[in-house]
């Protein structure tokens, strides 16, 4: 009998597990909202779907009497999987039950401090709040969107004032009109992938996550990420710990696990939130820096559990190749000249590029184009990733039509000495 498979999903992103899975013989089901993307252009089966839609995905995956449904990368893909997976009868890693703790910032937040896992403090507010609410906490704060993901509702702010300023802008996109008020972390900042099997946690990579400001109330902006990460011996046991103790009171025993946390030389690791999936952007540079591929370990962990146990044993995290995604946001306007961005992409040095705007194109805030550009660079040597980083902040430069810089200026950290 033939396999079968429905990916949610169909971005550049999914384009590589969608063609490996094909290479199996597997029949795809390629399901989402976007029409002619790249992903259903070259698989078995494509259907044009909000994939909120959990009922109509379920169908879909009875008629096409799938063994699965899987995605990654994306919070609100997970959360449709976990709900058509169940509404399908299909096994899944984890149940509808399950996802507040990885979903609800609150449920959460009330987990980590339940386990005595060190989380920012918090506090959880309503329209007309007091000042008194807020005075436990220590400025400044940033504030998140109870129900939603991504870097919407974000501001960093400094007063009771500006937390009462901000609240509508902090939760307009949600659900729920509530927000949670947290403590801001200024320590170093990590992206941490795993997979758990059996009900053991496999750390796939960890790597820095930085940031830079943009002289706003917005957020820092995400910048670069590099893998391994060059503080990965302070943080791996700590973490692993956290995310041992976090599925067993979750009770999930199988699939992928992601968290991003804090730690500053002398403090213990922070966590800044869990979540049951992959990274998006981020999953090639394990590739990279280690030969894993994150595609062929999804597609293992249905159809070849032999496999996925071997390339487990045999991964480790502390890679000894390094790379890093470069991240460049940008300002509201319209793209007049990126001809210096168009170049770097021909760098040898760089291994994937992606611009995701056209010459005259209106860049839009929140829109559906995550960043304005992005590169993957790789090498042998943290000190050379650190070099071709530079050299591209140094040369990058994307103008308006009216002349003016769109593109907000990255920049690196400053790691410990000792280091």
């Amino acid at each position: 009998m033939k396999k079968r498979l429905m990916i949610l999903g169909s971005l550049s992103e999914f384009t590589q597990l969608v063609q490996l899975a094909k290479e199996r013989g597997i029949c795809t089901v390629v399901c989402d909202g976007y029409p002619d993307s790249p992903a259903k252009q070259i698989a078995d089966f494509a259907y044009d779907i909000d994939v909120r839609e959990t009922v109509s995905l379920s169908r879909y995956a009875r008629q096409h009497d799938v063994d699965a449904i899987i995605t990654s990368f994306s919070d609100l893909l997970f959360e449709c999987m976990v709900k058509s997976s169940d509404k399908a009868g299909l096994n899944c890693y984890l149940k509808p039950e399950q996802l507040p703790f990885y979903r609800n910032k609150m449920k959460m937040k009330q987990l980590l401090n339940s386990l005595n896992i060190a989380t920012p403090r918090h506090v959880c507010l309503k329209r007309g709040f007091s000042d008194t609410e807020l005075s436990a906490l220590r400025f400044p704060v940033v504030t998140k969107p109870l129900d939603m993901y991504g870097s919407r509702g974000l501001y960093v702010l400094n007063s009771p004032s500006e937390v009462r300023r901000y609240f509508s802008r902090a939760c307009s996109t949600s659900r729920v009109k509530e927000i949670i008020v947290e403590e801001y972390n200024t320590g170093y900042e990590f992206n941490l992938m795993s997979w758990v099997l059996d009900g053991q946690v496999h750390i796939l990579s960890i790597a820095d996550r930085e940031k830079t400001g943009t002289g706003t109330r917005d957020v820092p902006i995400s910048t670069r990420n590099v893998y391994p990460s060059r503080l990965i011996y302070d943080v791996y046991e700590p973490a692993k710990k956290i995310l041992e103790n976090f599925i067993a009171a979750t009770g999930q025993t199988e699939g992928a696990l992601s968290m991003q946390f804090f730690w500053s030389p002398g403090q213990e690791v922070e966590v800044c939130e869990i979540a049951g999936r992959f990274l998006g952007y981020e999953h090639e540079l394990i590739e990279y820096s280690s030969g894993l591929s994150i595609e062929k370990l999804l597609l293992d962990s249905i159809y070849d559990r032999d496999s996925l146990r071997k390339t487990l044993k045999d991964h480790s995290a502390f890679m000894t190749k390094h790379s890093a995604v470069l991240y460049f946001h940008s300002r509201p306007g319209y793209v007049g000249n990126q001809q210096a961005a168009l170049d770097i992409t021909e760098w040898p040095e760089v291994a994937e590029s992606q611009l995701f705007y056209q010459d005259g194109e209106a860049v839009v805030m929140h829109g559906p184009n995550p960043y304005f550009a992005r590169y993957d660079i790789t090498g042998k040597t943290r000190p050379y990733i650190d070099s071709v980083t530079q050299r591209i902040y140094d040369t990058i430069t994307v103008k308006d039509i009216r002349g003016q810089e769109l593109l907000y200026q990255n920049e690196m950290p400053r790691y410990p000495e000792i280091y």
